[in-house]
This record gives C-alpha cells, sequence and structure tokens, in this order.
C-alpha cells in the first residue's frame, strides 16, 4: 500500500483521516506514541519537529496537516475535494487552508498563551490581533453557501472545520450565528460522524 499516514487518535492526523473517509480510499494507518516514538531518531527523519501527522506516498514525505490534504485533495482530483486548476474558486480554497494554517492558529496560540498584541505592534504581526483574525474569520464564513467554495465540499472545509469544531467543542472560540450556522451543516457530513465522531455532535 503506497499511502502511509503516522498519526496519533489524540492529534490533528484525526483530520487527514475525516479527509480519507471522503477519498473512500485504502491507507496504512500507523499509530506513533507521544514524546517515545515521535522523537525517536528514525521519525524524526520523516518529520524533524517530531510530530504528527505525517504522510508518506512511496518515496514523498509530506508533514503539516494543510499541505498533507492539499496534497491528497489534488492527488485525487477525481474525487472532487478541490476547485480545479481554473476554476475561479481555486482562489478562496487556497486563502482558507493558508488562512487557517497561518493567521487563525498563530492568533489563537498566542491568546491561549495569554499573549496580547498591542496596538502599536499589530503591523509586525500577521494576523493583527486576535480580534482582528476573528473578524476575519466570521466575515468569510458569512460567504459560505452553504461550504466556503459554494456548494462544492472541500479539504478547505475539513481543515477550517475540523479547527472550529474542535474550538467550539472546548468553548476556545467566541459563539456567533454565523459560526454555529457553517457547524451546523458540516455536523451533517457522514464522513464527519466516520472519521471524528467526537466532533459531529
Amino acid at each position: 500500500m503506497s499511502l502511509k499516514l503516522y498519526t496519533n487518535k489524540e492529534s490533528r492526523g484525526i483530520v487527514v483521516e475525516w479527509l480519507f473517509q471522503e477519498l473512500n480510499i485504502d491507507y496504512e494507518r500507523i499509530e506513533v506514541a507521544y514524546y517515545t516514538e515521535m522523537k525517536a531518531p528514525e521519525f524524526l527523519h520523516l518529520n524533524p519537529f517530531g510530530k504528527v501527522p505525517v504522510l508518506v506516498d512511496e518515496k514523498t514525505v509530506i508533514y503539516e496537516l494543510g499541505a498533507i490534504c492539499t496534497y491528497l485533495a489534488d492527488k485525487y482530483a477525481e474525487k472532487g475535494l478541490a476547485p480545479s486548476i481554473n476554476d475561479p474558486k481555486r482562489g478562496l480554497y487556497y486563502r482558507w487552508l493558508f488562512m487557517m494554517a497561518g493567521p487563525w492558529e498563530a492568533a489563537c496560540v498566542d491568546k491561549n498563551l495569554g499573549l496580547k498584541v498591542a496596538d502599536e505592534q499589530k503591523m509586525f504581526v500577521g494576523y493583527g490581533s486576535y480580534d482582528d483574525a476573528y473578524t476575519a474569520l466570521i466575515q468569510g464564513l458569512s460567504e459560505a453557501e452553504p461550504y466556503l467554495c459554494g456548494g462544492q465540499f472541500t479539504a478547505a472545509d475539513i481543515c477550517v472545520g475540523a479547527m472550529l469544531l474542535w474550538q467550539d467543542k472546548m468553548g476556545e472560540i467566541q459563539p456567533h450565528p454565523i459560526l454555529e450556522r457553517y457547524l451546523n451543516t458540516l455536523r451533517q457530513r457522514e464522513s464527519l460522524k466516520l472519521g471524528m465522531p467526537m466532533l459531529a455532535s
């Protein structure tokens, strides 16, 4: 089997497993233990950060969640989980993938660590402030019809949705009717119920 997913049941690797449910393809799942196996030399050769998930496709090694999801959606383009290269929504698709992996995650991590960006520091910070990032998130979600790229459910919905569903479950994000509308749409996906059942309700 060419596709190998190194993951842990308590990691964001479960997001890739949600994607695999949508793709309906075979892969080998390899559970990697925190603190020991993830820090072993052979695993650090795959990912020097010592983190999961890691996808290995024959000789191609990919880490970073957004990169893995983008790679799989393009590799199996016939499954329709990414707008085609010539589709104008491809830019919107990229925007969401990069926003979630960059500004939104950075803003949330800093917030959870108690780091507050002063007004005079905002120009040095990619996301500005957490409030700026939250405003951008809600504005973007207000345009979902019903998914991020319109009627097409994509890998961007998986990457964005998984993080927001988790934050909502943990009480780490302010409630908003627009956010709840989007999350309720995702909760109807059978693939979510199979791949990430803890977030499906």
